[in-house]
């Protein structure tokens, strides 16, 4: 994917908070591509697409494989993803991307944050 440089980009990966700005975004994609390593693409399921002249998104379902955080062992791994793109100059520039591993129903006590 192409992320664009601009001041507003933003992404949201499964590993810390939300980064903005190029240098940033960068710099947070660095450090979590650093946690695989052995990867395979398993699969994309998409779920939905949308696009205007102006805008687009994709929300899909990412399956692969790796070796995670230092492990010898290789996981598969799934993320549910969402892509905001828009038009730049030289074509369409991802401008935000959120990435986290909820792929299934989960009960409303895993929002409540424990204590310490």
């Amino acid at each position: 994917m192409m992320f664009s440089h601009a001041d507003d980009v933003s992404v949201a990966n499964p590993f810390g908070p939300v980064a903005c700005g190029w240098s940033d975004v960068s710099s947070t994609m660095e450090r979590a591509s650093a946690l695989y390593r052995d990867g395979e693409i398993v699969g994309f399921e998409t779920l939905v697409t949308y696009s205007t002249p102006a805008l687009a998104f994709i929300v899909e379902v990412e399956r692969f494989k790796a070796r995670v955080a230092g492990s010898n062992d290789l996981v598969s791994v799934a993320l549910r993803t969402t892509s905001i793109l828009r038009p730049e100059g030289d074509g369409w520039k991802v401008m935000h991307r959120h990435a986290d591993p909820i792929t299934s129903a989960r009960p409303p006590e895993s929002v409540i944050r424990a204590a310490g």
